[in-house]
């Protein structure tokens, strides 16, 4: 079975902001067994909305489109799909009862007749209750083609997917039985692990693939197996995972499945009722934000310093201005003062500490652009390793992150 996937709005064709909707939306169908054919992005126009619900319908058995359900002037999506279905708009009595709560719980604002006409739907279609926002998701069918119309604001639109339009595509459609394996691996390039499991992954039965996914300092190597028998394809995958374990025992960090390794992190303190704090220089809060990112992190993870400066160092982290001086910024020796600094200040279990050029200049250090020393500190001990991590901004800092999770990670199961 084939999706396609449409995004409406000016906002993305100018790059003002990054479609991650269509990323989501393909990753949860792929779940169920539907193949993404085709991502589209069109503008706030009638006519080039029009071609592109044509287009798909030709392509397509299911039409996600996302956008342009707002209450403003330039939101056309709900006129145009109507249109396309020689339809009408009629006020629905569940979504403006729903409106009405929202206002008067969430907003507490006077009601407008322009949130009032959110109400409005196709006749002909079945309304996918938006729970965090007025405007509702529209089912509709013809020709044997699904289209489904959602919000284009990420967490309605997700809700929606995952509660509605997920549930009632498997209601609707018998889909073969897909399960993943994602592996995260630490410390070993992707031609090295392929180089590695190349005779693991020759003799792979058909139904099973593996795939790739580099990523800054880690691989993550994601078996996929589909098949219309459920028990077929969870006993073999289960015997390829104990085949693979084996090969890369080394560099495997945890099982993904959707968490990354802050997550797996954040499990494994969790169980073991510990904490952690990080001090952050060059990676400027990266850490702290990814740990925060996870529902629940505020049990293991007890805050952060970004001590971005020499001065923020020296007076909030109290590492001392003399072995600054004697070191730079960018040491190990700084590193590892800044770790146990914070450890003690925040009295956890573990700590973090980064500190590094990320450039583009040298400022008032020695080292060379891309040097980056992570520091991890116990309550019985403090190390740090130098890291090199090239010339590029983003992707040093990326890679000072990634590597400070591994580092944190193998000194958490030391214990």
């Amino acid at each position: 079975m084939l999706a396609e996937i449409i995004t409406i709005g000016d906002e993305i064709l100018i790059g003002q902001i990054v479609d991650t909707n269509s990323a989501f939306i393909a990753k949860q169908l792929n779940k169920i067994g539907v193949s993404v054919y085709q991502i589209t992005s069109v503008q706030d126009d009638r006519d080039h909305i029009l071609k592109a619900f044509a287009e798909a319908e030709a392509n397509a058995d299911i039409v996600i489109v996302t956008g342009g359900l707002g209450p403003t002037k330039d939101d056309i999506t709900k006129k145009t799909i109507t249109h396309y279905f020689d339809d009408t708009l009629k006020e629905d009595i569940s979504v403006r009862k729903n409106i009405e709560h929202l206002w008067e719980v969430f907003i507490k604002k006077p009601l407008t007749q322009v949130n009032l006409d959110q109400a409005l739907v196709p006749s002909k279609a079945d309304v996918l209750m938006n729970k965090y926002g007025s405007a509702p998701g529209i089912w509709l069918e013809r020709n044997d083609t699904v289209f489904i119309s959602l919000p284009g604001v990420p967490f309605e639109m997700k809700a929606l997917i995952d509660d509605e339009v997920i549930p009632k595509l498997r209601s609707r459609f018998k889909f073969p039985y897909i399960q993943h394996k994602t592996f995260l691996t630490y410390g070993l390039g992707e031609s090295m692990v392929a180089e590695r499991i190349e005779k693991f992954e020759d003799e792979l039965p058909a139904f099973i693939k593996l795939a790739y996914l580099p990523s800054l300092g880690r691989v993550r190597l994601r078996l996929s197996a589909k098949g219309n028998d459920k028990l077929v394809v969870e006993i073999e995958m289960e015997r390829q995972i104990q085949l693979l374990m084996p090969q890369i025992a080394d560099i495997f960090v945890g099982f993904e499945e959707d968490l990354s390794i802050e997550s797996v992190i954040g499990t494994y303190l969790t169980e073991q009722q510990k904490t952690v704090a990080t001090a952050e220089s060059c990676t400027g809060g990266l850490l702290a934000e990814r740990f925060t990112t996870n529902a629940g992190a505020s049990k293991y993870f007890k805050g952060s310093i970004v001590s971005y400066t020499k001065e923020a160092k020296v007076n909030v982290l109290k590492v001392s201005e003399a072995l600054i001086d004697e070191h730079s910024v960018v040491s190990g020796e700084v590193a590892e003062a800044m770790a146990k600094n914070v450890l003690q200040l925040f009295n956890t279990d573990f700590a973090i500490a980064t500190t590094g050029n990320a450039g583009p200049t040298k400022d008032d250090t020695a080292e060379d652009l891309g040097i980056v020393y992570i520091a991890i500190a116990t309550k019985t001990h403090v190390y740090s390793e130098k890291f090199s991590f090239g010339n590029h901004r983003v992707k040093v800092i990326n890679k000072a992150a990634n590597k400070a999770f591994e580092m944190l990670q193998k000194e958490i199961l030391k214990k």
